[in-house]
């Protein structure tokens, strides 16, 4: 499938529509989501943004009574005289999230777009940052980085980044492919502290976003929230069906009851889905994905277990002590 491989339109029926202003969604998430999630973690928030308020400030010997999950690996054998790590935590973060709102996410086959998706993920996470004194901004793109707004905190601002979210209207006019790369590049000149960065897209892109997203990583802890749709991934049998390509517009009528048909398009799902693996590896970054009909909590959930696994590698201890120290 290529970057802007045709999407087929959804089938008739009910379709989402924003419930309310941004108030009134953000108080239906605190309740229906975040409450939740406030049982789940038992308030240990620090699994998700621990590191991206961490700078490192020293490395000394290693004294009786240190953590040893801050000893330096690499320094120790290249010294041969154990070491770790003392970091300067900053008491405030600042989160920024990069928003692809082009015409591709304003697609979804169920009840929800991917565009709700973004949003909702945006405001769970905003609320949780900025209840707790952290800072929340967001760069937008649509055609190009168009909107900036700067972080800042408190529950005024999480209502601005939703309203600006819900206000855009959705794209009328279609022929401009999305190209990520330009938008990361865009932003990066303006984030310069070490900052939380979740770049929001479905990454169906013009090729070549991996390495911007590569050098943002060099600064900055990179998530990259995957958007997508079922449907994008396995076409069942609807008949006679009107695909149109989700950033030109180009439209063709297809028989998805051709099963060589949709064997070709599991098959370019399957290469696209393993070109988007590959880039992300190459990145460097974590990933979450959120598909149009899954249960925010159980995404939010498997984010926390996807930190936690993060934070593990990062302290040499996702496979326990290296084999030659184990044996001291």
């Amino acid at each position: 499938m290529s970057a802007s491989a045709p999407l087929p339109s959804p089938p008739e029926g009910p379709r989402h529509t924003p419930a309310g202003t941004a108030d009134a969604m953000l108080r239906r998430l605190e309740w229906s989501v975040i409450r939740r999630l406030d049982g789940l973690l038992h308030g240990d928030y620090r699994t998700l943004f621990r590191g991206s308020g961490l700078d490192l400030a020293d490395l000394r010997e290693y004294q009786y009574h240190d953590d040893v999950r801050h000893i330096d690996w690499n320094v120790t054998a290249r010294l041969q005289i154990p070491h770790v790590r003392e970091f300067h935590e900053e008491r405030e973060l600042s989160a920024w999230f990069l928003l692809d709102l082009s015409p591709s996410i304003d697609f979804g086959s169920e009840t929800l777009l991917k565009r709700q998706v973004a949003v909702e993920f945006v405001a769970v996470l905003a609320q949780l940052l900025s209840r707790r004194g952290n800072r929340v901004g967001a760069l937008m793109y649509g055609e190009g980085l168009d909107t900036v707004i700067s972080p800042k905190s408190g529950r005024k601002q999480v209502l601005q980044l939703l309203h600006r979210m819900q206000a855009r209207p959705v794209a009328k006019e279609l022929g401009t492919a999305t190209d990520l790369g330009v938008f990361l590049r865009e932003a990066a000149p303006i984030m310069p502290r070490r900052s939380l960065v979740f770049v929001v897209s479905d990454f169906i892109s013009a090729p070549g976003w991996d390495k911007p997203l590569a050098h943002l990583t060099q600064r900055h802890d990179v998530v990259a929230v995957r958007l997508f749709d079922p449907l994008e991934m396995n076409l069942p049998d609807l008949g006679l069906l009107l695909m149109q390509d989700a950033e030109t517009g180009e439209q063709i009528f297809v028989d998805t009851h051709d099963k060589g048909f949709r064997k070709r398009f599991a098959a370019a799902a399957d290469l696209r889905e393993t070109q988007l693996r590959e880039a992300f590896s190459h990145a460097g970054v974590d990933v979450l994905e959120l598909a149009t009909d899954d249960d925010l909590v159980e995404a939010m959930m498997r984010f926390v277990d996807l930190r936690k696994q993060r934070m593990r590698a990062r302290n040499g201890f996702s496979h326990g002590l290296p084999p030659h120290l184990g044996q001291m």
